[in-house]
């Protein structure tokens, strides 16, 4: 299994509902995409991000498909006008 970890900053933090709902409507929609699961930060620490996004597939080749799957494209394009930075993890475990 394959775990995608990515964490958001926001350029308008009033966009965390949207981004997450658009991140939630592709559940059930690409069959690589085993789990999803994303949030908001609740403590707002100085070190903390605005938005996490975990993802679990079954291989990095399922990864791939997703990255350019095209129900995951309006949502990547999305993500990209409103966010300041992200980093990201990806790992077998």
């Amino acid at each position: 299994m394959v775990k995608h970890v990515v964490m958001y900053r926001l350029k308008d933090k009033s966009n965390a509902d949207e981004m997450i709902a658009r991140f939630n409507s592709m559940r059930g929609k690409i069959d690589v995409l085993r789990s999803l699961c994303a949030g908001k930060d609740e403590i707002k620490s100085a070190r903390a991000y605005d938005v996490a996004l975990i993802c679990e597939f079954d291989s990095m080749e399922d990864l791939e498909i997703y990255a350019s799957h095209p129900v995951h494209l309006p949502v990547k394009e999305y993500v990209h006008s409103v966010i300041e930075e992200a980093h990201s993890v990806d790992f077998i475990f």
